[in-house]
């Protein structure tokens, strides 16, 4: 029997908690659990709201991502992001985390926290459900709907070792259904934190099912990123190919669909038409060898550069690249630029004449500054001093996709679980 067909003993004298499942029957696709018609394992569920809540950082899960993690590494090398997942929750890089939470010893998880999965970053649902069981919760995790093999991988990989941690069976249950508000509301009615993952159009239809009244909404919005790279510094870099390969990472290996991908490209210092040049050529070599761009997308960026055109005084930045790698020189930064985002590896691009010059895009729909060059502490003092609403994050190009336990504002940990507080 596969782990994900294993059922919890029946409680004698419980009332059914589930009377409108009766007679129906699960499916499984991929390793993972197929909700049909709210298709929940009756047992399972029961014991899920049964099991207690853990203390942050507890050893069987450590324990648990652990073994997941060497089992990632040798069945998931063909994708970087399963790596990525797979290093990022190893035990010494967890343990490296839980230091930063002296309280954990005063913290229990909240109870069940229903996570709903972006559609289109396969390897999101996987940290998300890491940081919810290290913050010592039971987890039911909506997948993404769409095949991606690298969810396969990770689904597989955690059934299976399901069946090594028996006890983590109430911890972990994922699922995958269609959307609709049906399913959604009754999972969310029984849940105490709903972690929502997505666009502003999903949000709102989630947030139509309502919650318990103690539980709580933690969401991830429609937001977007810029990059400010140092011209100077760039030149006298030996590698150029690295600082492409990095910042095809950062963009074009999500297709610009996460919200940490830039799609402004700031530049500042002393020789930025030289810098522009080398760095483009790059990445054009580059993106040309390893992406193939759909005649839908190319028909989609040239529609979003007309409205970008005619409401942000943007053109075409003409450098023989193709439509690969599309340009739009702004005169002028402005709050509703990102209005006319698109993805694709469609960009804006803007020269600084000071650091300031940043502040108009860094409203609450910005989320990360990558940079390259010696600025970290001028970007962060700037945007301390004038107050800004948005930016979360200011991290190196490359590295715009870690993920941390620290997001959007929110640190999960404490977020995720709740402090018994003495006095």
């Amino acid at each position: 029997m596969q782990s994900w067909e294993r059922t919890i003993a029946p409680v004698a004298g419980r009332e059914n908690i589930f009377p409108f499942m009766d007679g129906l029957k699960m499916q499984k696709s991929g390793g993972v659990r197929i909700l049909m018609q709210l298709d929940f394992n009756e047992e399972r569920f029961y014991a899920m709201m049964q099991a207690p809540a853990l203390q942050p950082f507890a050893p069987e899960v450590i324990s648990f991502l652990n073994k997941l993690s060497l089992r990632l590494l040798q069945v998931g090398r063909s994708y970087s992001d399963v790596i990525s997942f797979a290093y990022w929750c190893r035990k010494a890089a967890v343990l490296s985390y839980a230091k930063e939470y002296k309280d954990a010893a005063k913290r229990l998880g909240r109870g069940i926290v229903f996570h709903i999965a972006p559609s289109n970053v396969p390897v999101n649902f996987a940290f998300s459900l890491a940081a919810g069981l290290l913050a010592g919760n039971k987890n039911i995790v909506r997948i993404p709907s769409k095949d991606f093999p690298q969810v396969r991988i990770i689904c597989t990989e955690i059934n299976n070792l399901l069946s090594e941690y028996p006890d983590m069976l109430p911890y972990i249950y994922l699922v995958k259904y269609e959307k609709g508000t049906k399913y959604t509301s009754w999972i969310s009615s029984r849940c105490n934190v709903r972690v929502i993952w997505g666009g502003d159009s999903t949000r709102a239809e989630i947030r139509k099912s309502l919650l318990a009244p103690r539980a709580v909404d933690v969401t991830f919005a429609d937001r977007y990123s810029a990059c400010i790279i140092n011209s100077d510094y760039y030149l006298a870099l030996d590698n150029k190919e690295q600082v492409a390969l990095d910042f095809y990472n950062d963009t074009y290996f999500s297709d610009q669909n996460a919200c940490t991908s830039p799609r402004i490209i700031l530049w500042n210092g002393t020789h930025i038409e030289e810098a522009k040049r080398q760095f483009w050529m790059y990445l054009s070599e580059l993106v040309d060898q390893r992406y193939n761009l759909a005649p839908v997308q190319a028909v989609g960026k040239w529609d979003a550069l007309c409205l970008a055109a005619m409401n942000n005084n943007c053109s075409l930045i003409r450098d023989g690249s193709g439509l690969n790698i599309m340009r739009l020189k702004v005169k002028e930064l402005s709050a509703d630029l990102l209005k006319y985002q698109y993805h694709s590896g469609f960009f804006f691009e803007y020269d600084l004449t000071q650091m300031d010059d940043i502040i108009p895009i860094c409203h609450e729909k910005c989320q990360t500054l990558a940079y390259l060059g010696d600025m970290k502490e001028e970007i962060q003092t700037c945007l301390i001093k004038a107050g800004v609403l948005g930016v979360d994050r200011i991290v190196p190009l490359g590295r715009t996709m870690d993920f941390s336990l620290t997001w959007d504002g929110y640190d999960l940990i404490r977020t995720l679980s709740r402090i018994i507080y003495d006095y």
